[in-house]
């Protein structure tokens, strides 16, 4: 697993990045639901390596409860392992309130889940529900990341997101070390070309996340229509059998092309994939590692903005 520098952090991190939203169960984003047992022995596996950067969020399932199992491995290992990073986001309560005071209890609610007294990296998760100038007000939840970062309490300040304009605005304040965003750079989508150009201009790291297009491209378009976690269009539905069928040509499973778009890309460095069960660790990393002709790159990633689409 190659390790790489998560930008200007200095933090280093695997080229791949365990996401543990479905982990918290939520069937209302991901159709189906996952209980407690499972989730605790896929991540006792995740925990054992090799990757070694596992993503999660104040918000993921109810009551925080990816954190709250990610916590309760944490503590039967006796802390984080050496040489892993846990990453986590700030997330509005129930009420939609996104204010600082409830950056300041996100926080809490995230440390004292995980058992973790110092969070090393945190997002300001999906700022696109809250406006740019209240997210940046004096007192707000930008502000108030930053203080707790100063108070020793957040490491390194992150942004986590979507709409690929917004989080460009993040990027320009210079607040930000690392931006996480989500299918937007894919086989079937490139729209976040834009950003990983401006992240890599100005240090910033880029962690994709998604590169299977919420399943699309991990189980195929015969099997799934669920793309950005609702029922795809129909062009979506070519796309990906056109897609499919170019890896059929060249004997290369659909899912490791998709992952491997994002792993191949030097603006990116590292890419979070979402699993649900043990052995899926061996099974990612063998996609990660499957060899891809040049000549399937040429049909299926020629263009640098939604050529498949087109």
């Amino acid at each position: 697993m190659e390790i790489r520098t998560l930008g200007k952090t200095g933090l280093e991190v695997t080229e791949l990045c365990i996401g543990t939203s479905a982990l918290g169960s939520m069937p209302q984003t991901y159709g189906y639901s996952v209980d407690e047992d499972q989730a605790l022995s896929t991540l006792r596996r995740v925990f054992q390596g090799p990757v070694r950067f596992v993503d999660t969020s104040n918000e993921y399932g109810q009551d925080g409860s990816s954190e709250r199992l990610i916590g309760t491995v944490l503590r039967e290992l006796g802390g984080v392992p050496d040489g892993f990073l846990v990453a986590t986001k700030v997330d509005p309560d129930s009420t939609g309130d996104f204010s600082g005071r409830r950056v300041h209890a996100s926080v809490r609610e995230s440390r004292e889940r995980l058992g973790l007294d110092r969070l090393p990296l945190v997002y300001l998760h999906d700022p696109e529900r809250l406006s740019y100038e209240d997210s940046m007000a004096p007192g707000g939840p930008v502000e108030t990341l930053r203080q707790l970062q100063a108070d020793g309490v957040i490491g390194h300040l992150g942004v986590a997101g979507g709409p690929v304009d917004l989080l460009r605005r993040y990027v320009d304040t210079g607040v930000f070390e690392v931006v996480l965003s989500h299918n937007r750079y894919t086989l079937l989508d490139r729209s976040a070309g834009p950003l990983l150009d401006d992240c890599a201009a100005a240090g910033v790291a880029v962690v994709n996340a998604a590169p299977f297009a919420s399943g699309m491209l991990a189980k195929g378009p015969d099997t799934t229509d669920r793309y950005f976690y609702n029922p795809a269009p129909p062009q979506i539905m070519d796309a990906a059998r056109r897609i499919q069928a170019a890896c059929e040509r060249h004997g290369v499973p659909l899912a490791a092309a998709a992952l491997q778009f994002s792993l191949r890309e030097p603006r990116i460095t590292s890419t979070v994939v979402g699993i649900t069960r043990p052995e899926r660790v061996e099974r990612t990393i063998a996609l990660a590692e499957h060899p891809i002709p040049e000549e399937l790159w040429q049909e299926v990633a020629p263009a640098p903005e939604e050529v498949w689409l087109s």
